[in-house]
């Protein structure tokens, strides 16, 4: 009897890892099919002027995406400038004092905020920037990277500092410290690593956003070096090129898509060492 139960027990377990592992290969095959076909359409187009030259006319071989890699990293300058100071703040108010109905309605909002499309985002900012300025510009651009930061920031904060256990709080508050000074001298450094890596997800999600650009930044084929003025972007500089009938700029827009790629790749993998690197100091 003893022995029958075990053989079933193991065909059922042979079964349900086999199942396991055709999901998991379901998952990851198309993962690495985009990965691989992107990188063969595009390795042939890299070369170090396409990092650093304007944009050719139509007719005109050659050419580069480097005010769009400039563009990228400025738009996401201001969005952190923005975004991250507001999200870390924000959630470390729900984890300290958000038990309140104000703080569940915050948290609500976030959480309704990480569902919501990008393209209304964009709209809401060009409604509420855009047409204040009379154009698009790097400052809306900016600005609506970081409301999409928002919510990832928020959350992660809220939970990882959740996590840094209570006696580090009451050995602060024992030592005569105000609350406002243990947060910020005990709490923040124990959940620093977290709260980092909730940063670059969202980071990295708001560095591979088209649509919301398309309403607030624009599109701009020079250097731009003005936050009032159009500007230019990777995503977007993809979508112009991949819309276009000219051969020579789909080429253009495989191997910038390969950038972004490579990018946000960088950055998810960043985020994913900074959690090793918390657990292994645990």
């Amino acid at each position: 009897m003893g022995t029958r139960v075990y053989r079933k027990r193991k065909c059922v377990d042979w079964v349900m890892r086999s199942w396991c592992i055709v999901a998991t290969l379901f998952a990851v095959v198309p993962l690495f099919s985009v990965l691989a076909y992107v990188f063969v359409k595009g390795i042939g187009g890299l070369s170090w002027n396409f990092f650093v030259e304007l944009p050719k006319p139509v007719g005109e071989l050659g050419g580069g995406v480097g005010n769009a890699i400039v563009g990228s990293f400025v738009l996401l300058g201001i969005a952190s400038v923005v975004g991250i100071p507001v999200g870390v703040l924000g959630g470390v108010y729900l984890s300290e004092f958000g038990s309140n109905r104000f703080g569940k309605a915050v948290r609500f909002c976030a959480d309704v905020m990480a569902g919501v499309p990008s393209i209304l985002i964009g709209i809401f900012v060009y409604t509420l920037v855009v047409l204040s300025m009379g154009s698009p510009s790097a400052l809306a651009g900016g600005i609506a990277l970081s409301i999409l930061m928002l919510p990832t920031i928020i959350r992660t904060t809220e939970e990882l500092i959740k996590l840094v256990p209570t006696s580090l709080r009451e050995a602060g508050l024992a030592l005569g410290m105000p609350k406002w000074r243990v947060i910020l001298r005990v709490v923040l450094p124990a959940g620093m690593s977290g709260i980092a890596t909730g940063v670059m997800l969202a980071i990295a999600r708001a560095f591979g956003e088209t649509a919301p650009l398309l309403f607030t930044a624009g599109y701009n084929r020079f250097w731009s070096a003005s936050l009032d003025k159009r500007i230019s972007s990777l995503p977007v500089q993809i979508y112009e090129y991949a819309s276009s009938p000219y051969e020579e700029w789909h080429q253009q827009a495989w191997a910038a898509a390969l950038i972004l790629v490579l990018i946000v790749l960088i950055l998810n993998v960043s985020a994913k060492l900074l959690t090793s690197s918390r657990s292994h100091a645990r």
